[in-house]
């Protein structure tokens, strides 16, 4: 299984350094030492933790996380193969994505709950809510 550092999980959560290590001194998220010493986070932990963060978006004192070009790098939560489609969740930062594929696609990308992934977004239709 994969792990992820402090540093790479904060990345796929969409918040500082410093807020990941304060959730895992905080108990909020389990980490192992690897062999020289670094804090990591077991892929299914963060996947299972991306997706309680994403739940709670919008809380007033973390910074939200922001897409570039369309591209939502974030942690795989959910894959659901059938015989011939698939269907993929990511959690990216707040954001939850969900993709269909072929059974094929998602082999050959080795995606599996705990993997990183980005999903990239491409629409001639973009709906705009005002908050």
């Amino acid at each position: 299984m994969q792990s992820y550092t402090i540093g790479q999980a904060a990345r796929l959560l969409g918040v500082s350094p410093d807020t990941a290590r304060r959730w895992a001194d905080a108990g909020r998220v389990a980490t192992h030492r690897d062999e020289a010493g670094r804090r990591l986070i077991d892929g299914h932990a963060l996947a299972a933790f991306s997706i309680e963060v994403g739940q709670g978006a919008g809380d007033e004192d973390e910074t939200p996380y922001t897409s570039a070009r369309n591209a939502f790098p974030g942690i795989v939560t959910a894959v659901r193969l059938g015989d011939v489609a698939a269907q993929v969740e990511i959690q990216a930062g707040p954001h939850r994505l969900v993709s269909l594929l072929t059974r094929e696609a998602v082999e050959e990308l080795g995606l599996e709950v705990g993997v990183r992934a980005t999903a990239r977004v491409k629409s001639t239709s973009v709906h705009i809510d005002r908050t």
